[in-house]
């Protein structure tokens, strides 16, 4: 295996690592990419992650020693601040600040996401999909022309929600329907994001088959 300068530790299935995976290759940095298996969590990760989560960015220093950085965001924006490629924020001050704000906004969002998907029962699955749709609609009062979240430039709030975008084009098409019907913004965006390369290259390929057993391993409904 080549040996790189970073290294991101990783989980298949993990949105968080692929915020960071997407701002790895828009910028077009060579990195190596271990992924750990978070249902028998090795010693050296543990040692590694004060949380024992993913991701991890393994970043070697002068002396040969490592440096270790937790928390995706965290990883997002050393990456914006310490490596080439394209800009990834808006140069206006305010323009950044407002982009920072919707990412924060993703938070709850990829919580209401979740939540649906892995919904067990109707009552919990039909109320879940009511509040993710109540942030997707905020999002659809902020977006203009497009194609992405910022206009002509693909940036850093496009990397944040592509990972929870990507699990509607994986469910049922009827299920992703009733989501985004009504969005016309939020859908043209999601399609957009999809199509990106860096976006594509982000997870292993056959993530899809992996995404669906996890449905399927949790009792989601939306799996049946």
């Amino acid at each position: 295996m080549p040996d790189f300068p970073l290294t991101l530790i990783s989980h298949p299935l993990c949105p968080f690592v692929q915020r960071a995976a997407i701002v790895l290759l828009e910028k077009k940095v060579l990195f190596d990419r271990i992924n750990v298996d978070l249902s028998a969590k090795p010693a050296w990760f543990l040692a590694l992650s004060p949380t024992g989560k993913v991701p991890l960015l393994k970043v070697r220093q002068a002396d040969g020693g490592d440096a270790i950085l937790f928390e995706s965001m965290v990883i997002c924006e050393y990456l914006e601040e310490t490596q080439g490629g394209p800009a990834m924020y808006p140069q206006d001050p305010l323009a950044r600040a407002r982009h920072r704000a919707w990412i924060e906004f993703a938070s709850q969002t990829m919580t209401d996401g979740w939540q649906f998907l892995h919904a067990v029962d109707v009552a919990t699955a039909d109320a879940r999909r009511s509040a993710f749709r109540d942030k997707l609609r905020k999002l659809e009062a902020e977006l203009r022309a497009g194609p992405y979240f910022g206009g002509n430039d693909f940036g850093m709030v496009d990397a944040v929600y592509a990972p929870l975008f990507r699990y509607f084009g994986i469910i049922d098409p009827a299920a992703a329907e009733a989501v985004f019907q009504g969005l016309p913004r939020v859908s043209a965006w999601r399609a957009e994001l999809a199509a990106r390369p860096s976006v594509k290259d982000a997870v292993v390929p056959d993530y899809a088959n992996r995404f669906r057993d996890h449905l399927r391993q949790n009792g989601a409904i939306i799996a049946c």
